[in-house]
């Protein structure tokens, strides 16, 4: 057979120093913060941008996207338990039967990321004279569809956000979740989908469809948004809002605007040259 299950039990922590471990979620995001600053340096190095620009950059795009993405899940998916439990929305602990445990920033939602890096970049624009927001949002997407594949993997390592169960010998058993049946790798599909994403924008970047102000946001929205509402049929509930809303996941309805407003942008007429 061409396919056959995986059994998949990678530990969560890469090392540990004492008490204290340094984990493969992290590191993803790590991996994918130091390949956006190299790739944003490029950029602005191409197009003769003062790199005094790009420090400021880095640090907005950082706490925007890392803030955004945790107020995401808090308020999109688990807002039932964080109502109660305020003193852990922003600090990585968690309440157990034994006191508060540190467990690190587990719940982080995609599109909380997006609306916090929006609102990062908009603040940000304010220092920024150069260039216009549309052509920062267009270049920003190189990096960040390149991000996004490395924390989908990293999801993979935690062994969250798991596929449904493939009835079939094809697939990933999750053994750290206790289980015994193979499940697709939605967390993967998604990953190796990004990737995908990426040359696709980086291919964009190098043609003259670059300086069409707004085109590439616009590819970027409704390709990344496009995946995530596809994989979403195979993904497991993440919970959230689903419930009182019948016919998509919490995930897919959060992605529809997304994926309007990307085709808006991608081929709206008389773009503006950034």
């Amino acid at each position: 057979m061409f396919f056959t299950k995986i059994d998949w039990a990678p530990s969560e922590t890469l090392f540990k120093i004492g008490s204290f471990g340094v984990h493969y979620y992290s590191l993803m995001f790590v991996i994918a913060f130091g390949l956006g600053y190299y790739l944003m340096k490029k950029i602005f190095d191409q197009e003769k941008i003062s790199l005094d620009h790009l420090e400021s950059l880095f640090i907005y795009m950082v706490i925007s996207i890392l803030l955004g993405a945790r107020l995401g899940d808090v308020f999109f998916y688990s807002w039932d338990y964080y109502q109660d439990h305020l003193i852990e929305v922003l600090l990585p602990i968690r309440d157990t039967p034994n006191g508060y445990t540190f467990t690190g920033f587990r719940g982080l939602a995609s599109h909380g990321a997006v609306i916090g890096s929006l609102i990062g970049l908009y603040f940000y624009k304010r220092k920024f004279k150069e260039k216009t927001l549309l052509w920062l949002l267009d270049r920003v997407t190189v990096p960040v569809a390149l991000g996004a594949a490395f924390v989908r993997l990293g999801n993979l390592f935690n062994s969250e956000i798991v596929g449904k169960y493939t009835q079939s010998n094809f697939g990933v058993v999750f053994l750290n979740n206790g289980e015994t049946l193979p499940r697709h790798p939605a967390q993967l599909y998604e990953s190796v989908c990004y990737l995908i994403l990426f040359f696709v924008l980086r291919l964009i970047y190098k043609s003259p469809k670059k300086d069409q102000a707004g085109f590439m946001i616009g590819i970027f929205f409704a390709g990344m948004f496009t995946i995530r509402f596809l994989i979403e049929f195979v993904k497991e509930s993440q919970g959230g809002f689903e419930e009182s809303m019948p016919f998509f996941s919490t995930g897919q309805w959060l992605s529809i605007p997304l994926i309007v407003l990307g085709l808006f942008l991608a081929i709206r007429k008389n773009n503006a040259v950034s």
